[in-house]
């Protein structure tokens, strides 16, 4: 996804002053929220596979996403069996058309060994982020500035956002790990594509990042760069002739859903896991975690078998007014509060509502 593309809400230049805050009406869900959704559970689905298909498979495993992390030791104490963790979760827009790294997906999560589940809380991208020894500016905007400042702050980015994001959500976290959108077209061109039912002509010409979306209505099985375009669209362009119609928040939701469901039954299948491995080496080529290699077997060998069900969503919605999303606070309070609840191992139920049980 590129800065420039005018699919998403605009973006302001860096260092723009923030608008007075005037109430606006309330700002839809996002629809990143079922789409890190999908990442997420891919990742799982691949878990599962590691664990349930043989040993040859988890040392392939091994020599792919473990490879991610580092050999740093890990003290029992602080082991994922039993200690509860807090893990940033980042996904860049970074694809090699553009080059950026802008963070369009934000979430802040905590496991619980003893309960066996986990909280996830998501930020809207264009959250104006507000806190003392910052300049203020949308969230996503920070991770590709930190990326800037590496070479001459000699600060890692990943930690400065942990930094930030620690203050912002009123916890301390552990991990952070970047997942980039080119592993969504990997993963899908990994398992041979995706079957879908396109319910309407849909055209999008963006010559700046390279995308190129022109589906025509009807079942189709769509490849990587085709089921990304599938699940992104949001208008025509004045480029498609004829122009095809605008699809909102709620079909983005529908369609992502179900290449979400085609990617389960294709994982599922026989094929599914013969084609592991590559679905593995689509993960670790667009991932980069600051777990240790140790931590990273013990999530497996605590999580590998997490319910659905016992995993929480939470949105913080707000009201947008150009170019930032003005964040609910009594629903920030929530969130922080539910990150707190599950570290503790107490139970709490996702807010407004969301749903904690479909993908």
């Amino acid at each position: 996804m590129s800065p420039s593309n005018t699919q998403l809400p605009p973006r302001a230049k860096a260092g723009s002053k923030p608008q007075s805050k005037v109430p606006q009406k309330k700002k839809k869900k996002s629809p990143f929220k079922t789409f890190l959704k999908f990442m997420l559970i891919v990742i799982i689905l691949v878990v599962l596979a590691v664990v349930g298909y043989g040993v040859s498979v988890y040392m392939k495993a091994e020599n792919t996403v473990l490879e991610t992390g580092n050999d740093n030791p890990v003290a029992p104490e602080a082991s994922a069996k039993v200690k509860p963790l807090t893990m940033l979760l980042l996904g860049s827009d970074y694809r090699p058309k553009t080059g950026t790294h802008l963070t369009d997906v934000m979430m802040v999560a905590a496991l619980n060994p003893d309960t066996k589940s986990a909280t996830v809380i998501s930020i809207p991208r264009d959250t104006l982020i507000e806190l003392d020894g910052y300049v203020p500016s949308k969230a996503n905007s920070y991770y590709p500035k930190f990326l800037s400042q590496e070479k001459n702050s000699g600060l890692v980015a990943t930690d400065e956002m942990k930094t930030m994001f620690s203050k912002y959500m009123d916890v301390p976290i552990d991990y952070a790990t970047v997942i980039n959108f080119q592993g969504f077209s990997d993963v899908v061109d990994s398992l041979d594509g995706v079957n879908v039912n396109i319910n309407m002509d849909m055209c999008y010409i963006d010559n700046a990042d390279g995308t190129n979306i022109n589906l025509k209505q009807g079942p189709a099985k769509l490849q990587g760069e085709d089921a990304l375009g599938y699940v992104r669209y949001r208008k025509s362009s004045s480029g498609c002739k004829p122009r095809t119609k605008e699809s909102d928040d709620f079909s983005r939701n529908q369609r992502q859903n179900e290449v979400l469901h085609s990617l389960i039954d294709r994982m599922q299948t026989l094929g599914g896991v013969t084609r592991l491995g590559s679905v593995l080496d689509a993960v670790a080529d667009n991932m980069e975690t600051d777990l240790e290699n140790a931590q990273l077997r013990n999530v497996i060998a605590t999580y590998w078998n997490i319910s659905k069900e016992n995993v929480k969503f939470m949105p913080v919605t707000g009201t947008w007014r150009s170019p930032y999303v003005y964040v609910d606070n009594g629903e920030l309070d929530k969130a922080k509060q539910a990150l707190k609840d599950e570290i503790a191992g107490k139970s709490v139920e996702a807010v407004d509502g969301a749903d904690t049980t479909n993908p």
